[in-house]
């Protein structure tokens, strides 16, 4: 099978890479230096995305947004143009459950398979080849697809019919984003009565408060480093798509709709693009405190 990825980006070209520790690979990316770099690493490169689809069986997506995905699949010089029947695009995308079932309807009527397979674990998840794979789509599709998902990670969940996979990366997401506004805002609190942070990690981390927020961003402060290299925007994005999902079905988001607020407001001052980790500052600004003096 002939493998083909589109989307270099930090999660992307970390997935990418993993593939090729034992797969050949043909690699597409807006940025020509990108590709360049994955072609010394012997990669094969593509013009666009139709060529791609073309010379490919099996082709992977990791795109911001769900819109990109859809550009990408179905724009001028697309994918659509090159994939003929019997092929699968996998979807890694954080992307839009409701959209994602629109583009399989669309592609299956060309005999063309589409499944999600999000990832949960970051660049460094990646690489490690320990990330977490959520995948949705027929089963059929997925035990084809399955030994080269296996290429990145042996942690590889089926959950059920296309769009399952976006649907429980953002339930992931969501919780994920709800745990690390909640521990900032109890932690500024405890440094206002006097607590340093050291006591506090100490404490929660062997205590029912534990959490990947505290496991992972209580330390990277005390140590004045990045906790991740995911982008604000990025999270804000997957939580509202979170809410929404709960309003289309009437589940109640009332804690996840205070964090997407507050996210909104980090990335109205701080900008989409900044790391994650700069919502301690607004934390900070909003608690009237220094998490680290």
């Amino acid at each position: 099978m002939e493998l083909g990825y589109v989307g270099l980006g930090a999660m992307g070209g970390a997935l990418a890479r993993r593939l090729m520790l034992s797969h050949k690979l043909r690699v597409l990316d807006l940025r020509p230096e990108v590709v360049a770099k994955f072609t010394e690493n012997g990669a094969t490169p593509s013009q666009d995305g139709a060529s791609l689809a073309r010379e490919s069986d099996i082709v992977l997506l990791c795109l911001p947004r769900s819109s990109d995905v859809r550009d990408a699949i179905f724009g001028s010089g697309g994918l659509a143009e090159g994939l003929t029947p019997g092929k699968i695009v996998i979807d890694q995308t954080s992307g839009n459950p409701d959209e994602t079932r629109e583009m399989a309807a669309k592609l299956v009527e060309k005999g063309i398979t589409l499944i999600d397979a999000p990832v949960s674990g970051g660049p460094a998840g990646a690489d490690a080849g320990t990330i977490a794979i959520m995948v949705g789509g027929p089963k059929e599709a997925f035990e084809k697809v399955c030994p080269y998902l296996e290429s990145i990670s042996p942690n590889i969940i089926h959950c059920g019919d296309i769009g399952n996979g976006h649907v429980v990366k953002l339930v992931n997401n969501t919780i994920g984003a709800c745990n690390r506004i909640g521990m900032l805002e109890a932690v500024a609190m405890g440094r206002k009565y006097g607590l340093s942070l050291e006591v506090m990690s100490d404490v929660i981390n062997k205590s029912s408060g534990r959490s990947g927020a505290t496991e992972r961003l209580l330390p990277a402060m005390i140590a004045g480093e990045e906790s991740s290299n995911f982008a604000l925007g990025l999270m804000l994005k997957d939580v509202s798509l979170a809410t929404q999902l709960g309003l289309n079905c009437g589940a109640p988001m009332f804690l996840h709709n205070v964090v997407r607020g507050l996210l909104q407001q980090g990335a109205y001052k701080y900008g989409a693009d900044v790391n994650l980790d700069e919502m301690v500052l607004v934390l900070e600004e909003m608690a009237d405190t220094k998490f680290v003096e």
